[in-house]
């Protein structure tokens, strides 16, 4: 009986699964020695949070290669960034704006966040070197098929019971405010976007975060803006500690891979309501989100013999600057309609 009641709450089938599904792609893209290895969790933790559904090849296949397209919009920028940077910038702050609008009216989401670091990462990547370019839409791609290869595994693994209720939707926004939260996300994304061309291998993990931040912006208002922004941040850098330290007791891959299913686990319980709190479920993916982005290159930095815990602090504290500076475009932009709305004579 007490498992017939774990198949049939599907909210327990979700947690179970985002929690395997993360932890297993994390497993073997670092097991495997894939490039940028940590993004491949990413993605899974992006597709599980998203669909309750397994894809089918055929969507798998027209994910992967929209992805492919998405990513390779970046390569179009690199000459221009390079002889005429200004209105390069400015077209890639267009193309932000674009994107977000598309999500925001309606649009997939993943194919927002895809055309997101396709604009900034790959034509940050290209400013350095064409070549890097390609290696990075290269990573991007693998990551990608193994997220989708693991997706039908974690729902066979912990199936969506046939009677559940799908996920709802997020409700649509007004027309009226789509296009100044789909600006400010784009202006949260930007002041990374400016630090990755300055040095694209350095500040490379800073756009990932800064496009998940600009997405979090989009639900996020000027009463909740802080925790849910900065919040959110130094949890997960707080997790990415505890994490760390786990991981010291026992350096194993296998190791890795119980923590990660471990610490995802409490977090999807949050996630998907299991124990009562305050913070939004954008709160939690954020933080796990965060947490595996410092972590993966805390491993990285482990096996090039570079010194973690000053690269850390460096990234932790470019994570709170840009989460400071997300909420303060929150609270301008808001400040700024609401003086525009009092100016404007009544009909």
């Amino acid at each position: 009986m007490p498992t017939e009641c774990v198949r049939r709450e599907p909210r327990a089938q979700r947690a179970l699964r985002l929690a395997s599904g993360t932890a297993l792609c994390l497993a073997v893209s670092f097991g495997l020695g894939l490039p940028l290895p940590f993004i491949a969790p990413l993605f899974a933790l992006f597709l599980l949070a998203k669909l309750d559904r397994p894809l089918s090849l055929k969507a798998g296949l027209g994910l992967t290669l929209v992805v492919m397209l998405t990513t390779g919009s970046g390569l179009l920028l690199i000459p221009l960034l390079r002889y005429a940077s200004f209105s390069g910038v400015l077209l890639v702050g267009l193309g932000l704006f674009l994107a977000f609008r598309h999500g925001l009216s309606g649009g997939n989401g993943l194919v927002t966040t895809f055309l997101a670091i396709g604009l900034t990462m790959i034509s940050a990547a290209g400013t350095a070197d064409f070549t890097l370019a390609l290696l990075v839409i290269n990573a991007l791609v693998q990551n990608l098929l193994l997220a989708v290869l693991i997706l039908p595994l974690s729902h066979w693994l912990f199936p969506e019971p046939t009677d559940a209720q799908p996920v709802p939707a997020e409700p649509p926004l007004p027309a009226e405010e789509v296009g100044w939260v789909a600006l400010r996300a784009a202006l949260v994304v930007l002041p990374a976007y400016l630090l990755a061309l300055i040095d694209p291998a350095g500040y490379m993990a800073i756009i990932l975060k800064s496009v998940s931040l600009g997405q979090q912006s989009c639900t996020a208002t000027v009463r909740n803006a802080a925790h849910e922004l900065i919040g959110s941040t130094l949890f997960g850098g707080l997790l990415a500690i505890l994490f760390w330290w786990a991981l010291g007791l026992f350096v194993h891959l296998w190791m890795f891979f119980l923590w990660m299913l471990l610490f995802a686990l409490l977090l999807a319980r949050k996630l998907y309501g299991f124990s009562p709190t305050r913070q939004s479920p954008g709160f939690w993916l954020n933080s796990l989100v965060t947490m595996i982005i410092l972590l993966g290159l805390s491993v990285q930095d482990s096996a090039n013999g570079k010194d973690v815990y000053s690269a850390f602090a460096l990234r932790m504290g470019l994570f709170i600057a840009i989460s400071l500076y997300a909420w303060l475009m929150v609270y301008l932009l808001d400040r700024y309609r609401q003086g525009r709305a009092m100016r404007q004579p009544d009909c």
